[in-house]
């Protein structure tokens, strides 16, 4: 047992060193393969003896089981904001301020990039991670340990040093770079998966989810700006914490990645060529920046500067202006999702803004090119800001065409031709065949996703290839794959097609709610198929169910009742729910109760692009509290929740009187109710 204990110690160090050469230095000295092998050893050891585990193990950064919410954890020393600056007149404001208030003639500056991430605290004793927390309020935070322990540039034990604090807390800002953020995209389309719209927004919703094995896939890293030893600090001696530089140097010391731009500046006009020359070449960086951090370098004046209620008095920092770039519409091209639903891009005049080309944006609804009068031949401003997703500000319409007409949306579908119909209350219009060719491989995919079925391994590239050649039609063929047939297809070996066929079976004993909202009724998310499975508990039932039993329930309007009254009239789908019956699927569960919460009775309609929450997993927070979500406006709704770009819902609750709900309002509300966290949901992605 001694010999394994030293093997075990021997490979996690090796593991370690590795990890702070590849991620912290950015240097490794072996190959991928190697690491990967000596990790591969490291499991099977440890399987084999798992009362030898450590929770410092590089192994134990897969993540764990998922967690049922988040505990709130107050900080020790509060986590302030910073205010912030705009132009050099206000930094030249902000020097003279610093030095008025110490009565010095020049002051020490520590210039660092503003990382468009999220900020968090990290805590160890003994040199053990043991707490990690976002920021909160600035007060108290969510306990978010689970997740940040995923980020393999957090060191879960630090690097050995002499004297070393007992326990230390160190803050720093957890972000996505390009590359990874784009892999994730990727990765989130094939899987029919919500698109993240910028970098910090897929790492504000990777820190928040439910399940930390999910964290562990997201390409996350992290970069620590301050430190602050609770307990130990004397052993440091006098001289070697003086300054915020020396912090720094510490932090790098212990295995934290510091930023190698971090720089000592002597004067304000210093500081001012340093923001000047980053705003210039921000685009040269692998992440993204928005800023600049401006922060007094010796501690002892800024702790007699110290803070206002908001901010401290020694730093701030200058935001940099928004990237904006004007080109011209070339065209309105018109996308089919997978449950039909169109969605109008612009295709521009290739312009080069933010380090990279832009010729497509966004243009959400045919409501919003009308609020905004955008039409084809306009030139248009476009901004990226600190958003990957580019997005048209306004048109110049002095240099409008004489001959542009307004755009209207056509009458048939692109991809079939079928009808496109736009339902009352509604911004979006939709494709009606449920045969269009553009849905199926969607249908499929959604079927498939992790929020569904979570077939592992069934991408977009094997569906594609699966329906070419003919062995699925639709989603219930899934089920009746063989491996025979499925090595008939290219790249696809013994090991591949055995596990893909394991998954499949697998996904036959997912809960009833997650079948319904596999089948992709249209208007049926996760939320509204968690109504129908606890009420009606089968399949059968649901089918057979008249609009009046359906519209009887909280949560299920008209429009979704006749909606799922026309999925289960139409013999092509009653098929497909044959063949997944006969295949085994679950079709009936026993009915549990409905929660009661804070919402309770309360009907919700949503409208608008959410920040900080899917709009599904927005839906299932309100049921998981007792209300219900409708999808149109009336007299009975008591509030809107509204996100950016809301359509025609957001002008009929205003006529109406109706209580408008920002997103921010309705997380704090979900944070101060009395059931102490918030609902298991692999839906929710929230940065508080």
């Amino acid at each position: 047992m001694t010999d394994i204990k030293q093997k075990l110690e021997q490979l996690r160090e090796e593991l370690r060193y590795h990890e702070y050469q590849y991620y912290v230095l950015g240097d490794p000295v072996i190959s991928d393969f190697e690491y990967d092998r000596k990790m591969e050893e490291l499991v099977i050891l440890e399987r084999q003896h798992p009362d030898l585990v450590t929770p410092d193990s590089p192994s134990q950064r897969v993540g764990g089981q998922p967690t049922a919410g988040f505990p709130t954890v107050s900080h020790r020393v509060p986590m302030l904001s910073l205010a912030n600056t705009y132009t050099q007149e206000e930094l030249m404001e902000f020097d003279k301020r610093v030095r008025k208030l110490l009565s010095v003639n020049t002051v020490e500056y520590v210039t660092e990039l503003k990382f468009d991430g999220i900020a968090v605290s990290l805590l160890y004793e003994d040199g053990l991670f043991v707490r990690g927390a976002t920021r909160g309020d600035g007060v108290t935070g969510d306990d978010i340990t689970q997740n940040l322990r995923t980020v393999k540039s957090i060191p879960l034990r630090l690097m050995q040093k002499e004297q070393q604090p007992p326990v230390l807390e160190v803050r720093g800002e957890v972000f996505m770079p390009h590359k990874g953020f784009s892999a994730l995209n990727q990765s989130q389309e094939k899987n029919g998966e919500r698109i993240f719209a910028n970098p910090r927004n897929a790492t504000a919703g990777s820190l928040k989810l439910q399940d930390p094995r999910i964290a562990a896939s997201r390409p996350m890293e992290f970069s620590a700006y301050y430190l602050n030893i609770i307990e130990g600090g004397a052993g440091y001696g006098e001289n070697m914490l003086q300054t915020h530089r020396q912090h720094l140097t510490l932090l790098r010391e212990l295995g934290f990645p510091v930023s190698r731009y971090a720089v000592l500046r002597h004067t304000i006009d210093e500081v001012i060529d340093f923001c000047d020359s980053w705003e210039e070449k921000r685009d040269s960086l692998g992440f993204e920046i928005d800023g600049v951090v401006i922060k007094v370098n010796s501690i002892e004046q800024q702790q007699r500067l110290g803070n206002t209620a908001k901010s401290p008095r020694w730093a701030i920092a200058f935001k940099f202006k928004a990237r904006q770039a004007t080109t011209v519409l070339k065209d309105i091209h018109l996308q089919v999702g997978r449950t039909g639903v169109i969605t109008p891009v612009a295709v521009l005049k290739p312009v080069s803004l933010a380090g990279s080309t832009i010729s497509r944006a966004t243009l959400h609804n045919e409501d919003e090119i009308a609020r905004k009068d955008i039409r084809i031949g306009d030139t248009v401003l476009i901004e990226k800001g600190g958003d990957v997703i580019p997005k048209i500000v306004k048109v110049i319409t002095e240099k409008r065409s004489a001959d542009a007409v307004p755009f209207t949306l056509p009458d048939t579908c692109p991809a079939c031709s079928g009808p496109l119909v736009r339902l009352e209350g509604e911004a979006r219009v939709q494709c009606e065949n449920v045969r269009c060719p553009a849905q199926v491989l969607r249908r499929i995919e959604h079927f498939a996703s992790r929020r569904a079925m979570d077939i592992d391994g069934l991408g977009d590239a094997l569906v594609e290839q699966l329906v070419d050649n003919g062995l699925v039609q639709d989603y219930g063929d899934l089920y009746y794959l063989t491996q025979d047939r499925l090595l008939q297809l290219d790249r696809i070996g013994e090991k591949s097609a055995y596990n893909l066929l394991r998954s499949i079976e697998k996904s036959k004993s997912r809960p009833l709610s997650r079948v319904i909202f596999g089948l992709g009724i249209r208007y049926v998310g996760t939320g509204a198929a968690t109504i129908l499975a606890e009420h009606f508990g089968s399949i059968a039932r649901i089918k057979d169910s008249a609009v009046e039993d359906l519209t009887a329930l909280e949560g299920i309007g008209g429009v979704i009742a006749d909606s799922v009254q026309t999925f289960f009239r139409q013999d092509s789908n009653l098929a497909v729910v044959g063949k997944l019956e006969n295949a085994g699927v679950t079709m009936e569960e026993e009915i549990q109760d409905r929660p009661a919460g804070i919402f309770s009775g309360r009907v919700f309609v949503l409208t608008g692009a959410l920040s900080r929450l899917t709009r599904e997993g927005a839906a299932e927070l309100i049921e998981s509290e007792g209300g219900s979500v409708k999808t149109s406006v009336s007299k009975k709704t008591d509030y809107i929740l509204v996100g950016q770009n809301p359509g025609s819902k957001y002008s009929k609750a205003l006529d109406l009187g109706i209580e408008i709900m920002d997103e921010e309002t309705f997380v704090h509300m979900l944070e101060k109710s009395k059931k102490g966290g918030l609902p298991n949901t692999s839906q929710l992605e929230i940065d508080i």
